[in-house]
């Protein structure tokens, strides 16, 4: 029973084993089955995330390749713009240029054609010089014929009295001819002279000058004068020893004269004098001591003055010897100008004139300021100042165009450009009302001088100096002078002023002829 029992439960043991295997394995397949399903599907979902991604991809590698030609292509029109204008600039560029090539050539094309008239115009000239020259040898041998026939004169004679009409005769062609050149070549020149001359004295308004050039210390009382001259004249004696200059004390009240042509020696001279009389001790030690300090003073106010020139001009590379020099003029007057002063106001107008002409203004100011500075040392050296200037300024450095406007700056006919600019520039620093004085005696003398002058020519009626002396007004005979001799008249005026007077600037001279023809009618 019990073996019966263990061999059933071993039998269901063993089915139970086999249903569980089977039920087993077919759990396993169903599960196999399930992952196998699964894994399809996630395949299926990876593969579709796959492809959407791919697209994805796609898309942004096609966004990036557009965003890229894009930019390059914005790229290359900014490029392509910048060449344009590179080229549009080159075309400018060119066409510019060639427009002044075009001009330039018009330019000498009408030179050319201008040169061409007048060589034409003076072979003309000639041919009709040369046909008067044989007219006029054929009136002198009929003259000389004539004259020794009629006259009975010598042929010297006849030959001396020919030879005045033909120089007359020239004269007057001469003069003709003077006029038509001086009508046809100043019109246009003269208007722009003008123009820049009023626009540089409208752009620069100078001080008026009010200096003397005689030094004169005022003194507290006429009692000064005796300490001054001090005990047997010992004071006064040191005084001039010391300073070089000549005390005159006569009986001007309660003022002493200072003389001398140094005018640094004689504005030490003054300064000293003053503070001896303020201070009240007066004795030879004293003197030489205050003269002493004096000096100094003046010799450090020389080269500030300098200094302080040569920086308002705005100038540089200026040697320390010319800027003494340059403030040495602060004592120097001409005609009761200061020359410090004209010499800054020469400089700035030059530099305005030079401006409108399109030249240099800096060397043009320089030329201006050291134009006199021959002036400072004049009194020491023999030579007229511009020349004294000029070996100064080569001395001390200065080159080229400043030498030439420095020595030529009262030529008559200067070389320099900047020299005319100087010589336009003093006359007007120079000539403006209030800027020079003179004595009434002399200034009536010159005006006399004039006069006498231009009435000294033969067919001159009357002669009147006008605008201060600094311009001669002469009427002729209209009988004796026609138009061409009034022409040649006033030349010959003006140079001898030249030759006979000293003034300052320069005098025009205007030839009037006037011819009148009356009938009444009755």
């Amino acid at each position: 029973m019990e073996s019966s029992m263990v061999i059933i439960i071993l039998v269901s043991a063993a089915v139970a084993l086999i249903v569980g295997f089977a039920v087993g394995f077919a759990i396993s397949k169903k599960v196999e089955a399930d992952k196998v399903k699964a894994a399809g599907v996630t395949s299926g979902s990876i593969v579709d995330a796959a492809k959407k991604e791919a697209e994805n991809i796609k898309k942004e590698a096609n966004l990036q390749a557009k965003d890229l030609l894009y930019q390059s292509k914005q790229e290359l029109e900014k490029e392509s713009g910048e060449r344009r204008k590179e080229i549009q600039s080159l075309e400018k560029r060119l066409l510019h240029k060639e427009e002044n090539l075009d001009k330039k050539f018009d330019s000498i094309e009408k030179r050319e054609s201008e040169f061409t008239r007048r060589e034409r115009h003076v072979a003309s000239t000639e041919k009709h010089i040369e046909e008067k020259q044989q007219e006029l040898n054929r009136l002198v041998i009929e003259q000389t014929e004539k004259l020794s026939e009629v006259a009975e004169l010598s042929r010297e004679a006849a030959k001396g009295m020919l030879l005045r009409v033909m120089e007359d005769e020239a004269k007057l062609d001469a003069g003709k001819m003077l006029k038509r050149l001086e009508e046809e070549t100043l019109a246009e020149a003269e208007k722009k002279a003008k123009d820049i001359l009023s626009l540089a004295i409208q752009r620069y308004a100078g001080d008026y000058v009010a200096e003397r050039t005689v030094s004169v210390v005022n003194l507290p009382s006429d009692e000064m004068k005796g300490r001054i001259i001090g005990r047997e004249g010992r004071n006064i004696r040191a005084i001039e020893a010391i300073t070089g200059i000549d005390i005159i004390i006569d009986d001007t009240p309660e003022a002493v004269i200072l003389s001398g042509h140094n005018p640094v020696r004689r504005e030490v001279a003054r300064l000293a004098i003053e503070k001896l009389v303020s201070d009240g001790r007066i004795h030879p030690t004293r003197i030489e001591e205050v003269v002493g300090k004096v000096e100094e003073d003046v010799n450090k106010a020389i080269v500030e003055a300098g200094e302080r020139a040569i920086f308002d001009v705005g100038l540089h590379g200026v040697h320390p010897e010319i800027q003494k020099l340059v403030g040495k003029l602060k004592f120097r007057t001409s005609f009761a100008q200061n020359v410090y002063a004209h010499s800054l106001e020469v400089a700035f107008i030059c530099g305005i004139m030079a401006s409108e002409l399109g030249l240099n203004v800096k060397q043009a100011r320089r030329a201006g300021l050291l134009h006199d500075i021959g002036k400072a040392v004049d009194h020491e050296v023999e030579g007229s100042h511009a020349t004294i200037g000029a070996d100064l300024a080569k001395k001390y450095g200065e080159r080229g165009k400043i030498l030439a406007a420095i020595g030529q700056h009262h030529d008559p006919q200067p070389e320099s450009i900047y020299a005319v600019l100087v010589q336009a520039a003093d006359t007007l620093s120079a000539a403006r009302p209030g800027a020079r004085r003179e004595m009434f005696e002399t200034y009536i003398k010159r005006l006399e001088d004039l006069e006498r002058i231009a009435t000294s020519f033969k067919g001159v009626d009357k002669s009147y100096a006008l605008q201060a002396g600094r311009e001669i007004r002469v009427m002729v005979e209209g009988g004796s002078i026609d138009d061409a001799s009034a022409t040649v008249l006033s030349k010959d005026i003006a140079k001898k002023v030249e030759q006979e007077l000293t003034y300052p600037g320069q005098i025009k001279v205007t030839v009037i002829r006037e011819t009148r023809a009356v009938d009444y009618a009755r």
